[in-house]
């Protein structure tokens, strides 16, 4: 910080006035220090490009008050390791079925945590299962690899959320991921002649989009198996296109996901929605 300077002043000498009381004292120290922080947090907050925030009056209601639940950090809402914050529903009305943390490695030595997800699926949709398992025992829902595939496969409006929690991520580190994990998926699932389709994905994701701490990214199948491309809320593309969004679901839920407890976390939620 640069000293600041003023010019010397004379002064008429005045008489020594009684030292202070000392809770004056005290309240001076601690309005000093509380004026203190505050400038600190606007520098803060101004040099790190968010908005400062604006005085509230007096009489004001605390700013937890005004949070809904779905912001609130609610159980099974955060994911614990990086405490990323999902809301209980998407703008399109899809329910959390729950959160998880996509790490990778470098060089097979250092792990990093690239970004925290949380994976909706749409009620109304969901209900085109029921008839098949409803009736069966919960515990056999929360194991079964046919509910998954169905999940997977059928046209069920279903969306993952990706919250960048890595600071120096970058959008080709992303496509380039991508372009590794979806192309290994739409192997697995159509077989080697799927390089245009991925190229088609992967090509959505421009270097004019930047990814700072925070970001969000949704990848959304829609109905038809029309998968939709959103970076910070704004739409990037739409591919149509059923072994893509299969593809791309199935990183989070398939039997390779990129979290194994989350995907169990995933497939207990479902369970209970076709049997409530």
């Amino acid at each position: 910080m640069v000293p600041l300077r003023f010019p010397t002043a004379t002064f008429a000498h005045l008489p020594t006035p009684p030292p202070p009381h000392r809770a004056a004292i005290a309240a001076a120290i601690a309005a000093a220090a509380a004026a203190a922080a505050a400038a600190g947090f606007a520098l803060t907050a101004k040099s790190a490009g968010r908005p400062l925030p604006l005085p509230r009056p007096a009489h004001s209601a605390p700013l937890w008050a005004s949070l809904s639940l779905a912001d609130s950090g609610a159980p099974g809402n955060v994911e614990p390791r990086t405490g990323a914050a999902f809301p209980s529903e998407t703008a399109a009305g899809r329910r959390l079925l729950g959160v998880g943390l996509r790490k990778t490695t470098i060089l097979g030595l250092k792990s990093i945590d690239v970004y925290a997800f949380g994976v909706y699926a749409d009620d109304s949709d969901l209900k085109q299962l029921r008839d098949k398992y409803q009736k069966l025992p919960i515990s056999e829902l929360k194991e079964s690899d046919e509910l998954i595939n169905d999940a997977l496969e059928r046209d069920i409006r279903m969306t993952v959320r990706l919250q960048i929690v890595y600071g120096r991520l970058s959008i080709g580190s992303v496509r380039n991921a991508f372009e590794k994990s979806v192309g290994s998926r739409l192997q697995k699932f159509g077989g080697s002649d799927t390089k245009e389709l991925l190229q088609s994905f992967v090509s959505l994701f421009k270097d004019e989009y930047k990814l700072p701490k925070g970001s969000v990214i949704e990848l959304s199948r829609e109905s038809n198996h029309v998968l939709k491309i959103s970076i910070e809320g704004e739409n990037v593309g739409s591919i149509q296109n059923k072994l893509l969004c299969q593809s791309i679901l199935d990183l989070y839920i398939g039997d390779d996901p990129f979290d194994k407890n989350a995907k169990t976390n995933i497939q207990e939620s479902l369970a209970s929605i076709l049997k409530a």
